[in-house]
């Protein structure tokens, strides 16, 4: 079982944006510390929900600050940006990292972005196919063109190619480094599911979910996948990323009284700054409802329950690798000493 953390930079009331990104760069530093696997970073744009706009920059200063975590985005938003611009950032924080760079996209939302950035709203309702295949086909050719409604344009290099690695001169990481970073897409739809498993890429799945509504997703992915003709070891061998919360302590009520108290004012206040590009109406969470969902479906209490809460949706969904949100208190010290337990007091129960 893989077990990361999933890295928003969360702006809690009375903090300062600093003070998040902060303390994302330093639960980061500490998720390797810890022994975790990887660590997941969020982007937003405008809200305070998270104040990191761009994972990709994240990513390349926390490669820069460890040497073993891998280091993945959840997610950059791909109708915000140009397929071509972000493949080029995902080949070069691959090959300069040693291949610890994973490279997590999404649809987004119909959020204002859209607007800010040009893109408009068919670049969310329409165009993440288009968009997704020309990113693949980046990481993948050496040289590609655009050849649809969306991006046409004449063949260019690719520079730096994901694979131009040489081994006599490289390190013994980089010579090791797989052809092309791994892609992961988030998926919310029944849709979306079907687009990722047709093209054979693993799926993040939200915080939100269940551990039933994830297995029907796992579920629609590998069927999918096999009528789209992947092979059945592909398909049984996909590192599906659930996301979620933890909140380590000596007991049930102590961990979820610590996301209780900190919790709904963050997702209050982030929550409702999202504005649409298009002005339709839209619904927000109850932030005290939502943060107590959170507490039923995720690791959130003493470490053997942690241990049991992972290891059962690992035998319901068969996802093995885990994003884990372990800001919820909102404070830098408890995150530190949250992180700490996850390695040193779950993992263990988990082996």
């Amino acid at each position: 079982m893989r077990v990361g953390t999933f890295v928003i930079a969360a702006q809690f009331p009375g903090q300062g944006q600093g003070e998040a990104l902060h303390r994302a760069i330093r639960s980061a530093e500490a998720a390797e510390a810890a022994g975790l696997d990887a660590v997941w970073l969020a982007e937003h744009h405008f809200v305070p929900y998270g104040v990191c706009p761009s994972a990709v920059t994240l990513a390349g200063l926390l490669l820069g600050r460890t040497r073993r975590i891998g280091v993945a985005t959840a997610v950059s938003v791909l109708p915000n940006q140009h397929p071509v611009a972000l493949g080029e950032q995902a080949a070069l924080l691959h090959l300069a990292s040693g291949g610890r760079f994973t490279l997590g996209v999404g649809r987004g939302g119909p959020w204002i972005d859209l607007e800010v950035f040009g893109t408009g709203l068919a670049a969310f309702e329409r165009d993440f196919p288009e968009s997704l295949d020309l990113l693949l086909r980046w990481l993948r050719e050496p040289a590609v063109g655009g050849r649809g409604p969306r991006y046409s344009f004449p063949p260019v290099s690719v520079v730096p190619r994901p694979d131009a690695f040489e081994a006599e001169s490289a390190t013994d990481a980089v010579a090791d480094t797989a052809d092309s970073p791994p892609v992961v897409v988030a998926c919310t739809s029944p849709g979306t599911v079907r687009l990722a498993a047709a093209r054979g890429l693993p799926m993040l799945l939200g915080m939100h979910s269940d551990d039933e509504d994830k297995a029907g997703m796992v579920e629609l992915w590998r069927s999918s996948a096999l009528a789209a003709g992947h092979s059945k070891e592909a398909v049984a061998t996909a590192a599906h990323v659930s996301a979620g919360v933890a909140q380590v302590a000596d007991s049930r009520s102590d961990a979820v009284e610590a996301l209780a108290k900190a919790m709904p004012g963050w997702l209050h206040q982030g929550l409702s700054a999202h504005r649409t590009v298009d002005g339709r109406a839209r619904s927000m969470r109850d932030p005290h409802a939502y943060t107590e969902l959170l507490c039923s479906l995720h690791p959130v209490g003493p470490p053997r329950l942690c241990a049991d809460r992972l290891a059962a949706t690992a035998e319901r969904t068969g996802i093995t690798r885990f994003a884990l949100l372990v800001e919820g208190s909102g404070d830098l010290a408890a995150t530190l000493e949250n992180v700490s337990r996850l390695g040193a007091d779950v993992l263990p129960e988990l082996a």
